[in-house]
């Protein structure tokens, strides 16, 4: 199917959303996903999963923020990012499909966030910031276990922004789903020496994603 790219005016500012379409016939979801604060929508989880996802049904939406939109080199507050993701919503809902929420770092903090209010079927949460590097006192767990819909964190083994074990168990009131990604950094990159390669650590992120999102309650 072929891409195509919006601009969607925000109270942040202008935003992009670049599509990668399931075919109609097939199509039961729109996956949402925005990058971080330090770079775009060329991170290669996030193209990995816009090359995968399609062809099982889900459209997946590249989500740029007004201020990579604008040309910043500094993310803009979280304030502000969750008011660019609100009124980016409308424009992912117009398929008329359910949204899953998504983002890796930064933005997977801004789907945590926002997912309740916006009513979406899920977040999918990449390489979550549960701390700032070697800060672990300052924890962000609260923002993902409030999230209140079904959330799959898929994360690095050796992320310097939370490892896997560091984060705090589901409960009851706070469930969710954790999927290691072995030897990854915070950006997905593995050592060449790690023993997985790079693509097979990309086929790790896919497949759990694949599988959670076919599982999902729609």
């Amino acid at each position: 199917m072929t891409t195509r790219t919006d601009s969607v005016d925000t109270p942040a500012g202008e935003a992009r959303i670049t599509w990668h379409p399931a075919p109609a016939r097939t199509a039961r979801l729109v996956l949402a996903v925005s990058h971080g604060a330090g770079g775009g929508i060329e991170a290669r989880d996030l193209r990995a999963l816009a090359a995968a996802l399609p062809a099982q049904g889900v459209t997946v939406a590249l989500v740029e923020q007004p201020w990579r939109v604008a040309g910043k080199k500094v993310a803009a507050a979280p304030k502000v990012l969750d008011e660019g993701w609100r009124g980016l919503w409308p424009a992912l809902a117009g398929p008329g499909l359910p949204v899953v929420a998504g983002g890796r770092s930064a933005g997977a903090r801004v789907a945590c966030r926002t997912a309740a209010e916006l009513g979406a079927a899920g977040v999918l949460a990449l390489a979550f910031p549960l701390h700032p590097p070697g800060r672990p006192e300052k924890s962000r767990a609260g923002e993902l276990t409030g999230a209140g819909r079904p959330t799959l964190v898929v994360q690095g083994g050796r992320d310097p922004f939370g490892r896997p074990e560091e984060f705090p168990p589901p409960t009851a009131q706070a469930a969710y789903e954790l999927v290691e990604v072995p030897h990854a950094d915070h950006g997905f990159a593995v050592p060449k020496k790690a023993g997985p390669t790079q693509e097979e650590t990309l086929e790790v992120i896919t497949g759990a994603a694949s599988a959670w999102l076919a599982g999902l309650p729609l």
